[in-house]
């Protein structure tokens, strides 16, 4: 499931959003957060529990997309 885009219709949108949060929810997710909130606040990242989300929600969706890419042969 790639990005949609701004002109998407708005069932995609609703599926890339419920996609989005069962990735929330996911115990692997929280406990990545959770790991990158600790590392950040040692680090005095400024809003580190944002930042940590961020990043561990932009891990999750790059990895399916890497996935996705090998499943599907391209490169």
């Amino acid at each position: 499931m790639g990005v949609p885009r701004l002109d998407s219709p708005d069932e995609e949108i609703k599926k890339w959003l419920n996609h989005i949060a069962l990735i929330c929810l996911s115990e692997e997710f929280q406990e990545l957060k959770k790991e990158l909130e600790q590392i950040y606040r040692q680090s005095e990242v400024e809003n580190y529990t944002l930042a940590a989300f961020v990043d561990a929600l932009y891990a999750f969706v790059a990895q399916e997309e890497d996935n996705r890419i090998c499943q599907s042969g391209t490169l």
